[in-house]
């Protein structure tokens, strides 16, 4: 059985993370409640004594962790865990006094076996992977909800047939580090291609979109954007001068001091724009 790594209830980043018991020995609840109850940034949020009753008050309490025992009556840990739906499944510690089982845990992705007995180290390692698992977890949905988001922004309608001349469609979305960026068009200095990506270079930061040269140009306003070379579109505002470079070519020189080749099949774009300003 393998885990879904979204989060059924994303977390604010600095919450406490939801944990439950699970053993069939008072006595063993009552180490792992101790040992959970130093780290304030734990809550326990329940306890159980069989898988049963875990399965229930995991539906109940959705919690991030669970130390979970193996063996247990009527409903040992790995049945507890195959009843519930994969997006349910927290980030599992089994804890058990053999260690048959330790395979068959991490093919069903526990991030931790502790076997009894145990010290506080030990038990304080598995917590930790726990957290990491936990941190892990909240972080790929963020990131899976903002591409979905930026995918949704990119493709819907109104975006795409959008009018050059329509302020609605004068942004770039593109995602970088994991956030979303409502690029205005006068922000952007200049365009490169970047593999199967374009790279937007704006007041010395750098973004990055999925995209084509050609479907972005055909976006951009050519009143605005100007393209020079197969891999590169400049904005015009940000045009210095052209300097010869060799052999007839020239370079482009932005106002930031950034220099562009200007391939030869693109002189005659950038003659016309200079007749037009003279």
């Amino acid at each position: 059985m393998k885990t879904n790594s979204a989060s059924p209830h994303p977390a604010a980043p600095n919450a406490r993370l939801r944990a439950i018991i699970v053993d069939d020995e008072p006595a063993a609840r009552r180490g792992v409640r101790l040992l959970l109850e130093r780290d304030a940034a734990i809550e326990i949020v329940g306890e159980a004594a069989g898988g049963t009753e875990a399965v229930e008050l995991i539906e109940r309490e959705k919690p991030d962790i669970a130390f979970l025992d193996v063996q247990m009556p009527g409903c040992d840990g790995f049945e507890a865990l195959a009843q519930l739906p994969p997006a349910l499944v927290p980030a599992v510690v089994f804890v058990t006094a053999y260690d048959e089982h330790a395979l068959r845990a991490f093919e069903v992705n526990a991030v931790d076996y502790l076997l009894k007995p145990y010290d506080d180290a030990r038990f304080g390692a598995a917590l930790h992977r726990a957290k990491e698992e936990v941190r892990r977890r909240r972080s790929d949905t963020v990131n899976s909800r903002l591409t979905q988001l930026l995918d949704y922004l990119q493709q819907s309608p109104p975006a795409a047939t959008a009018p050059k001349d329509d302020p609605a469609g004068d942004r770039i979305l593109v995602k970088s580090s994991g956030e979303i960026f409502f690029l205005k068009a006068e922000e952007i200095d200049w365009i490169e291609a970047e593999g199967d990506y374009m790279k937007f270079h704006v007041a010395g930061r750098a973004h990055l979109m999925r995209e084509t040269m050609a479907r972005l140009e055909a976006r951009l306003d050519p009143k605005r954007f100007i393209r020079i070379h197969r891999s590169t579109i400049v904005n015009i505002d940000r045009l210095r001068k052209l300097s010869p470079s060799f052999a007839g070519e020239y370079a482009v020189i932005l106002h930031d001091g950034t220099k562009l080749k200007l391939s030869r099949g693109y002189h005659e774009r950038i003659s016309s724009l200079m007749k037009e300003a003279l």
